[in-house]
């Protein structure tokens, strides 16, 4: 709080982008962890909450008549252009929005202070909710081949890496520990995902220390060892997910990519995936484009266009593909690095993953696949998302990248997803917020000095309470797909208005596709609930007679038989006809003439609800439809 000097200021302007209607005029208060502005102009009580960790930049604009200007950029691309009354206010606003949201200490940052009145119990309850031992165990490790060590216990190995790591069974310590010293960061190859169905193996690592002769034993045996432990490849592929310039230039450093004459059975691949400056630029052009208000259509797919951020998007997925179809078609190993192996090494592992595996597209698997490819393998979650005060060349949207290219995954296969949009973007909103300790730090042996696991909670138990909001209402479950094979092709990358735009409520539908669908959900259980307590009444009742209940249970039988989502893949035949309350056309008769005698026989018994679904499912579609926000 000593970085506030103005909690309030009044008769504040709020503008909006792309609605043209009158600013609004409200107050702006200034508390220990958000910036809230309360709309004092609209008839009901609206209020904007703006994270200080969410924000990125606050610019303090040339004076104007109306006052002066103050923009500010968030993380989750939010922007607020506020317009104070006097100058004094808004520098002292200014001031401490800079101080507020570039905090130097760990200790600032929200998680240590969040305090969800939750007990201690349960907060490391929260904690073991992901057991990275268990993936391992469903992927069948340790068995012949693998093993988990905690041959890195004391981080001697490797101090981005975790305590406990899966190598090769036929690799000794001195294997391990040899192979380290010739890998950048010591980040030696270990197991990132197994597909049980030919142990083909998803390996990672960091470049080696080659320069442009230098090899190393324990590191070639590593390799061998890798390529061993799948009996059914002769060879192993390995893929480098840099540019060969780029590659080429880190040999004249010592560094660089693995020679194919000093590894036995290796075919070496690049694939060129940009470094994290380019990728920061590139973000930058495409919100630039996205806050240009009335841009022409030539404009806007120029502007896209040469930020170069879908482009960049195809090439992780290509990465992804490759590793995929390596695995799966080929029944090759791979084993992926990049530079330091916490980036792009990252995104291409876990969306190979994500592409093979379809527990890693439920909720629980998607929260597994986060805390074992990118928490726990080290990403630099902490520099990367500009956590505090440091350098900004080191701030880059990695992980927004893989938010992306698992949302562009779900537009192509829209059913094979447990989760939904909303659920990406709470992760993504949380990475920046430092509201939960799961994304501060930049490896595991940080968070433990930190004492992230003692003095903060967990995000994963915070989203599973909102599960029903976050679901997907077209998922066909865990059996339906799996493996995914999208399309990579350029027409098949898709603008990503729901990120990028979402809080310009003027860029998006007036019915939101997804909020109807949950309602429709939410009322199909309202109506099975209540279905079933009329059951459970009607042996109190005087009738119907025996052919009539007979005649009843068939009709609840074929209604619940009628698919709640018309959709071409719910039908093995042609669709039946389906009215607006879910009943289809050859059942509405049968209905008809039951409901008039189920109300014959009910006539005595006014204090029973009326058996009329339809009547029902009227009322409630009368509530007014859901909207987009």
């Amino acid at each position: 709080m000593e970085h506030i000097t103005t909690p309030k200021v009044e008769n504040v302007k709020l503008l909006d982008r792309y609605a043209n209607r009158k600013a609004a005029n409200g107050t702006l208060y200034l508390t220990a962890t958000h910036l809230i502005y309360v709309d004092a102009s609209s008839e009901v009580r609206k209020e904007t909450w703006i994270l200080h960790h969410h924000i990125a930049s606050v610019e303090k604009l040339p004076l104007t008549t109306a006052g002066c200007p103050l923009l500010i950029h968030c993380k989750n691309f939010h922007v607020a252009h506020f317009v104070i009354g006097q100058e004094r206010d808004c520098h002292e606003v200014y001031t401490s929005l800079l101080k507020l949201s570039q905090p130097v200490k760990p200790e600032e940052l929200y998680a240590f202070s969040y305090n969800p009145k939750m007990s201690k119990d349960n907060r490391e309850i929260g904690w073991k909710l992901i057991d990275l031992k268990v993936d391992y165990q469903r992927m069948g490790i340790p068995n012949d081949y693998w093993e988990i060590t905690d041959v890195n216990k004391d981080y001697e190995v490797c101090n981005t890496y975790p305590p406990e790591i899966v190598v090769p069974r036929a690799a000794n310590k001195a294997t391990v520990i040899g192979s380290s010293r010739f890998r950048s960061r010591g980040r030696i190859p270990v197991l990132s995902y197994l597909y049980k169905e030919n142990n083909a193996a998803i390996c990672r690592c960091s470049q080696p220390l080659s320069g442009f002769s230098a090899r190393c034993l324990e590191d070639e045996q590593m390799l061998q060892a890798i390529r061993e432990a799948n009996p059914g490849c002769a060879f192993m592929y390995v893929v480098d997910t840099r540019p060969k310039l780029n590659a080429m230039a880190n040999r004249a450093a010592g560094k660089g990519y693995e020679n194919e004459d000093n590894y036995d059975n290796i075919r070496f691949k690049f694939i060129g995936i940009e470094n994290i400056h380019v990728m920061r630029n590139s973000l930058q052009k495409l919100l630039e484009v996205c806050e240009t208000k009335s841009p022409s259509m030539s404009d806007f797919l120029t502007g896209l266009e040469n930020s170069g951020w879908l482009r960049h998007i195809k090439a992780v997925m290509d990465a992804g593909v490759f590793l995929t179809k390596a695995v799966k078609d080929e029944n090759a190993s791979v084993l992926v690095h990049c530079s330091d192996g916490w980036d792009r090494t990252a995104q291409v592992c876990s969306l190979a993953s994500l592409l093979l595996d379809p527990f890693y597209r439920t909720f629980k698997g998607f929260m597994v696949l986060i805390e074992k490819e990118w928490i726990a393998m080290g990403h630099k979650f902490s520099h990367r998302c500009g956590h505090l005060d440091g350098d900004p060349k080191e701030v880059s949207p990695v992980f927004t990248q893989f938010i992306e290219c698992v949302w562009q995954l779900m537009q192509q296969f829209p059913c094979a997803f447990e989760f939904n949009e909303r659920f990406l973007l709470e992760i993504h909103d949380h990475v920046y917020s430092c509201q939960f300790g799961n994304f501060l730090g930049t490896c595991h042996k940080e968070r433990e000095d930190l004492k992230i696991f003692e003095k903060t909670h967990s995000l994963w138990p915070f989203l599973l309470q909102k599960k029903q909001e976050l679901r997907n209402p077209l998922y066909k479950g865990f059996t339906a797909y799996k493996e995914l094979q999208p399309n990579t092709l350029p027409f098949s990358f898709q603008f990503w208005c729901g990120m990028y735009n979402r809080f310009d409520k003027g860029m998006h539908p007036k019915q939101c596709v997804l909020d109807h669908l949950l309602s429709c959900m939410s009322q199909k259980m309202k109506l099975e609930d209540n279905a079933s307590e009329l059951e459970n009444k009607l042996p109190f009742l005087d009738g119907p007679l025996p052919s009539e209940a007979c005649s009843l249970s068939k009709v609840g039988s074929a209604a619940s038989k009628t698919p709640l989502l018309n959709t071409p893949q719910d039908y093995e035949g042609e669709a039946p006809p389906v009215l607006t309350n879910g009943i289809s056309v050859g059942n509405i008769d049968v209905m008809a003439d039951v409901d008039q005698k189920n109300k014959e026989n009910l006539s005595n018994h006014q204090d029973l609800p009326d058996l009329n679904a339809t009547n029902v499912l009227d009322s409630e579609a009368k509530e007014g439809e859901p909207q987009c926000h």
